[in-house]
């Protein structure tokens, strides 16, 4: 299919709703970045993307269904200028969008975070002219040409783990005329040559705060990212770097997630029932439900990173009823079943996992559960601890 003649102007009407939309929702309150928005175009960015079907498949799995200008012009153009994060890769596989098939599952490895969220991540970091700044995760390229557009190319650095997506994200930063240094890297190790920088902002999430982002940031500067694990609890957090080269920031309220960075994600764990088989006969009944980390609500999503933090190595997964914690590390698991009189939990291992997330429940509910915006993080050579002034300090997994 060839492309409309009037793809430009379709795009640039599309984009001038969206940017007035976002204004309207408050997003938008600084004009400078209001002004990025209505100019950088996202459509380069996105030649094609998954979008779920209406309904799963036999098997519940999400049905992910290709869309290009090829396929459907018109939704492929709406959707790229809709407030809406558009799923570009799935396990790591590169798709070939002139071939592109349904999908049936599968884990997103790669996207394009709804321009909402791009713009809310830079002014939470208080990136502004003047600052040099490093951006891990390129993605597709849309946020990079953000900075750019607000910074000018020379102050922005921008890496990327898979070096196909940073092939993409370049051909189309270049020619949408902006020349940021960009370089295939892991931003578990930040970068180096450009240190260093005023500010860090990490689209991607990580178990614990990377002691190279720390060292590569002025005394004064800021790095923005969430921390995340695997219970796949997340916190957004903002940190300030001391001339020590300590840091210090707060929570960020709201539930935002980002997918993990690829050397701190999750490691498979085999078959939850053979971890089940060894577990003790006898079990006691649970102080707290499994819905009260798994429930679909804001406080559900801050309680879920709470008690990450104290099983930092375990792992959730439902089987059928049966709720299940594994943690690979130290061989300990557990099983949460309901009955008429509420759930029962079976233990095993050196770490008796849901009661250690009951104790932090417990604590949370005794000082009157405390918002995210409550606690801070602490960053200090041979640590990194959360903190708040009525709860006992909850350490983070070593970066």
């Amino acid at each position: 299919m060839t492309m409309p003649a009037d793809l430009e102007a379709d795009a640039a009407r599309l984009r001038e709703t969206m940017t007035k939309a976002l204004a309207k929702d408050g997003v938008l309150a600084d004009s400078a970045w209001r002004a990025a928005v209505e100019t950088v175009p996202r459509h380069p960015f996105v030649p094609g993307f998954y979008l779920p079907a209406d309904e799963r498949d036999d098997n519940g799995l999400t049905v992910w269904e290709p869309v290009t200008a090829e396929l459907d012009y018109g939704r492929w153009l709406a959707a790229a200028y809709s407030d809406t994060t558009l799923i570009t890769q799935f396990d790591g596989d590169e798709p070939d969008w002139k071939n592109s098939a349904v999908r049936h599952g599968g884990a997103p490895t790669s996207s394009s975070t709804l321009p909402s969220l791009v713009v809310r991540m830079w002014a939470d970091a208080d990136v502004t002219e003047g600052h040099t700044l490093l951006e891990i995760g390129t993605g597709t390229g849309y946020s990079t040409a953000l900075a750019c557009e607000r910074l000018g190319s020379a102050d922005v650095t921008s890496i990327e783990v898979d070096p196909r997506r940073l092939e993409q994200a370049a051909s189309a930063l270049y020619g949408c005329g902006y020349t940021p240094t960009l370089a295939v890297a892991d931003g578990l190790y930040g970068y180096w040559p450009e240190a260093k920088f005023d500010r860090i902002v990490a689209a991607c999430s990580f178990r614990a705060v990377p002691p190279a982002l720390l060292a590569q940031t002025r005394p004064g500067g800021k790095i923005l990212l969430t921390l995340s694990g695997w219970l796949y609890g997340y916190a957004r957090v903002l940190l300030t770097v001391a001339e020590d080269g300590t840091a210090e920031g707060r929570l960020l309220p709201g539930t935002v997630s980002f997918m993990s960075a690829r050397t701190h994600a999750a490691p498979t764990f085999g078959n939850p029932v053979h971890w089940a088989a060894g577990l003790p006969e006898k079990a006691r009944t649970t102080r707290h439900s499994p819905e009260r980390i798994n429930a679909a609500t804001e406080e559900a999503f801050h309680l879920r990173f709470l008690a990450q933090s104290v099983v930092p190595d375990a792992q959730m997964t439902t089987v059928g009823e049966v709720v299940h914690l594994v943690d690979v590390v130290t061989g300990s698991a557990a099983t949460l079943t309901p009955g008429e009189d509420g759930w029962a939990v079976r233990e095993g291992g050196p770490v008796k996992l849901w009661e250690r997330i009951e104790r932090v429940l417990d604590a949370y509910d005794a000082v009157g559960a405390p918002g995210p915006d409550t606690f801070t993080l602490h960053v200090y050579d041979g640590g990194q601890h959360l903190r708040h002034p009525q709860m006992p300090g909850l350490p983070l997994p070593r970066p």
